[in-house]
């Protein structure tokens, strides 16, 4: 299959503001996601018929002339927020060594700094646990669910590590198959980092990262990164390290490819799903002209640091 059409997803529609979103509309949308496979061979989604009980559809990290061609595929809905970016991936057939070689002198002089510093600063080891086996699920949720709760992700947006029954059985269940990578660094036996990573054949999705922002000067998220990678590439079973969806200057320091993707939400042609749309694009164009404006007088990096305490 060209992609994989989800089950009914609740997704916030209300615009975000510098990692805070504004207000809160729910809706369950049927998600159709290509798989990264998929997107590199060039192969084209497929739309499912529309639920009853889906408010509308949402094309997650589709190729970009396939998104153009919805409006044409599907009259009569209303179609908006929408976001184009590169879908970054990892080729991990190189291996760890190699991978490390496509960077420069000077960011690999980098890299190691931050793992010196870090180690320096727990005592002159590197604390990082793996977890993943099925009787290893519940003490990494133990771990990790507190730690996302201290980061801006699950606080703002609400987009943290989910911690329900459903989603750790699930987890549980993809351990006992073999189908889940998931880790915990730590800083003076304390929680720092998880990172949360699902397995798709011989693809791994990046799915949840977080670290305590309190330890940022750490850099544990990248730390943690390249640890789970060196591990990952060890194993010699995968062949693509996916992103998904997004861009950001951590996927594209380790990416080795990228796609040209988007994503659109489509509801059905009622008022107040256009209403929605309609003014989450508008406050998103503001958003977009305020921050080029702030990246010219150089004071974004501030109000984001303000905005996330």
């Amino acid at each position: 299959m060209a992609s994989a059409a989800l089950p009914l997803q609740p997704v916030d529609l209300g615009p975000v503001i510098a990692s805070r979103r504004l207000w809160r509309r729910r809706l369950p949308l049927q998600q159709i996601e290509p798989t990264l496979t998929a997107l590199i061979e060039g192969r084209q989604p497929t739309i499912d018929p529309l639920p009853d009980d889906a408010a509308g559809y949402r094309f997650q990290s589709c190729p970009r002339a396939f998104i153009d061609s919805l409006s044409r595929r599907l009259p009569g809905m209303a179609a908006g927020r929408r976001q184009d970016f590169p879908r970054h991936y990892i080729d991990m057939t190189t291996g760890f060594d190699a991978h490390l070689a496509r960077f420069s002198g000077k960011t690999r002089s980098t890299l190691r700094r931050k793992t010196r510093k870090l180690v320096s600063e727990n005592g002159g080891t590197l604390d990082v646990r793996s977890f993943h086996r099925a009787e290893e699920s519940e003490a990494f949720f133990s771990d990790a669910l507190p730690l996302s709760a201290r980061t801006y992700q699950d606080r703002l947006l609400d987009a943290g590590l989910p911690g329900d029954a459903l989603f750790r059985a699930e987890a549980k269940r993809l351990a006992g198959q073999e189908a889940l990578r998931a880790w915990v660094l730590y800083l003076a036996g304390r929680p720092a980092a998880y990172l949360y990573l699902p397995v798709i054949g011989d693809t791994v999705r990046y799915d949840f990262l977080g670290y305590d922002p309190a330890c940022a000067s750490l850099s544990p998220g990248t730390v943690l990164q390249m640890h789970a990678l060196e591990e990952l590439m060890a194993e010699e079973r995968f062949r693509w390290f996916d992103f998904t969806s997004g861009d950001g200057a951590h996927k594209q320091l380790f990416a080795t490819g990228s796609v040209d993707c988007s994503t659109l939400v489509m509801l059905r042609g009622e008022w107040r799903n256009r209403l929605t749309l309609t003014a989450g694009d508008a406050i998103d164009r503001a958003v977009d002209r305020a921050g080029h404006l702030a990246d010219r007088w150089g004071i974004k990096a501030r109000l984001k640091g303000v905005l996330r305490r």
